[in-house]
């Protein structure tokens, strides 16, 4: 009976055909040649099901209940295009999609998916440690070419010049900072939440003699105002998905707080082409607290601190492609993941790539940069000069 209700709870994802397989049995979603199949070991209640399908099929897959024959990504691509079918009852999951945006409670989520350690994303990253989407200017760059490229990119965007102050909000392990120094001269700060990020930040600057133009801290955005600081150019790379919806208002003050009048702010996020809570299975295992904001949110909250938006640029396809490198490396070092993690965390963690990869594919989720100027700056080249 279960097995039934399964199968017809499965029916109304019928855009691409795949066959299901539960206790030896086989039935086909969708007509014609099934185009992967789904292998069930284990039921899975109708009750889960309708509570979130992304946590019931994540956890199934998980604990090994749930198989793909094929490949994952293949088989996520062309499901996941239907997320609009999926069910998700947010009263029944308010801790997991409404968490506490309390400074105390924000540290401990990002640290949760950020140290986890730096030997571990050094195994599928590339030298860079850049993690967020690469720009692949060229159809053979390889994944550090494309972070080389990203990070050019966004430097010549915010149009540098020696001796300019630079902050980077969520700066990560460093790069962008890094780069910036020895390329144009600027003095640069960079602030994370991650003690491994700031620890591995504080060893490259030491590594590349940059103690007297780039400095890291463990400093909350919230915190910048009372820092006195005051800056000709701020960037924040995939940190802003972390601040929450109800705290947009704010994260956009502080940075114009310390942004000099005339200043450029480039902002590059996931976005959502509407508001939404979010995935529950992402947030519950993935990125606890995490928001995606809307591209017209964003600016909407910037218009609102009189930041006037020069430029928007979409890089949805190149963040498919940059997760599909790390995919790859992922699977090309999972035995060594075996070695840090138990078999559960390399499944969750090969489902969070393969996963984000499809969404972005299928234009569920975006990747926007956003340039921004405080107030009025006529100093800047009349055409695009990156």
């Amino acid at each position: 009976m279960t097995k039934n209700v399964l199968v017809s709870f499965l029916e109304k994802f019928d855009e691409y055909p795949f066959a299901v397989r539960i206790n030896g049995k086989e039935y086909l979603i969708g007509s014609g040649e099934p185009m992967f199949t789904v292998i069930f070991h284990k039921d899975i209640p109708l009750s889960a099901l309708t509570t979130s399908t992304s946590l019931a099929l994540g956890e199934a897959y998980m604990d090994g209940d749930l198989e793909i024959e094929g490949d994952l990504y293949f088989a996520l691509d062309h499901f996941l295009g239907q997320m609009g079918k999926f069910s998700t009852d947010e009263s029944l999951l308010k801790k997991i999609m409404y968490s506490s945006t309390a400074k105390k409670n924000q540290k401990k989520e990002v640290r949760s998916h950020y140290d986890i350690g730096n030997d571990f994303y050094k195994l599928w990253l590339d030298e860079t440690l850049s993690y967020s989407c690469g720009y692949f200017l060229h159809d053979d760059d390889t994944l550090y070419q494309a972070q080389v490229n990203k990070i050019d990119y966004i430097l010549k965007k915010l149009c540098l010049k020696e001796g300019m102050t630079l902050l980077d909000i969520g700066c990560g392990w460093g790069y962008l900072l890094i780069e910036a120094a020895k390329k144009y001269g600027v003095h640069g700060t960079g602030i994370t939440l991650s003690k491994e990020q700031y620890k591995e930040f504080q060893r490259r600057i030491e590594m590349e003699h940059l103690e007297g133009l780039v400095k890291a801290e463990i400093l909350d955005y919230r915190d910048l105002p009372k820092s006195r600081y005051q800056f000709d150019r701020i960037v924040s790379v995939g940190m802003v998905e972390h601040v929450g919806r109800e705290n947009y208002p704010l994260f956009m003050k502080c940075v114009k707080n310390v942004l000099k009048p005339g200043g450029v702010f480039l902002l590059h996020f996931i976005s959502g082409l509407k508001e939404h809570a979010g995935d529950p299975w992402i947030k519950k295992y993935i990125f606890p607290g995490g928001t995606v904001p809307s591209l017209r949110e964003m600016i909407y909250q910037a218009a609102e601190n009189d930041f006037h938006t020069i430029d928007v640029e979409d890089l949805r396809l190149h963040y498919n492609r940059t997760l599909l490198c790390w995919e790859k490396n992922f699977k090309e070092h999972i035995d060594e993941v075996r070695e840090m993690f138990d078999e559960r965390f390399v499944r969750m963690w090969d489902l969070y790539l393969c996963a984000c990869a499809a969404t972005f594919h299928n234009g569920i989720i975006d990747l926007h940069q956003i340039i921004f100027t405080n107030g009025i700056n006529n100093d800047l080249p009349m055409r695009r000069w990156y």
